[in-house]
């Protein structure tokens, strides 16, 4: 929710274009050594992105910039912020099929995985008031974001459902990265914003802070030797830098 994230999916600034754009790794592409740990860091990375989101819900800060849009359709619907990330995240989906975007296991999983490891956390974490405690949920929450999107973009199984989004209109318009990813994270922060949606600090933070977070464990988590990483790589994939999706 991109990241997103997020979603996951959503969510994700500086792998290059390639590396999410690039047609989803078969499933065979890979040894068994290299395919059992890209699957273990698909599913780790995508709950713990649920797991990072809701603990910035519980710090009260602010939210990255699709959840604050699924905390105020959560706020008008009264469903729960899960269910709407998933229902979002599914509905985004469907504005592939004009971009002739194709999904993999990665992005499948984004928008069944990620909503309901928010939902556990959110009911399992209580609300915070303490100062102190939501400054310290705030932070661990935007690192944990960085160690999720490292892990599930470097599995290399295709992009979520956002992040297809925008990779898809940018190859219909020929618009930068930059500025679509801009533009839509810009209308969905207000969007949610109108709706009731929580935006504060931590908002802020995230956008800073999550671009060189998920730089660096995108070199820590890449599997060496699996398909479109080659041994010894420290990013996901080569591409030029004017495309890079996870630069500010």
């Amino acid at each position: 929710m991109s990241t997103t994230s997020g979603t996951p999916e959503p969510v994700i600034r500086s792998a290059t274009a390639a590396a999410v754009t690039a047609t989803p790794t078969a499933v065979t592409g890979s040894s068994p050594r290299h395919l059992t740990r890209r699957l273990f860091q698909l599913y780790v990375g995508l709950a713990l992105y649920g797991v990072s989101s809701a603990l910035l819900v519980r710090s009260g800060l602010g939210l990255e910039p699709w959840n604050v849009l699924h905390q105020g359709l959560a706020e008008r619907t009264g469903l729960s912020m899960g269910v709407v990330l998933t229902i979002v995240g599914a509905a985004v989906l469907l504005l592939w099929i004009p971009l002739r975007q194709r999904p993999g296991l990665g992005t499948v999983s984004n928008v069944l995985v990620i909503g309901f490891a928010m939902d556990a956390t959110l009911w399992s974490v209580p609300d915070v008031r303490v100062m102190a405690a939501q400054v310290s949920l705030m932070a661990g929450g935007i690192v944990l974001n960085g160690v999720a999107t490292g892990l599930y973009i470097a599995a290399r199984f295709g992009p979520g459902p956002r992040d297809g989004l925008m990779t898809g209109l940018h190859r219909l318009t020929g618009r930068s990265l930059r500025l679509i990813r801009t533009t839509i994270e810009l209308a969905v922060v207000l969007t949610g914003f109108l709706l009731g949606g929580s935006l504060g600090i931590g908002t802020v933070l995230y956008a800073l802070a999550i671009g060189p977070l998920a730089q660096l464990f995108l070199r820590v988590f890449t599997v060496p030797g699996a398909q479109g990483a080659p041994a010894g790589s420290t990013v996901v994939a080569a591409g030029k830098p004017g495309q890079a999706i996870l630069r500010r």
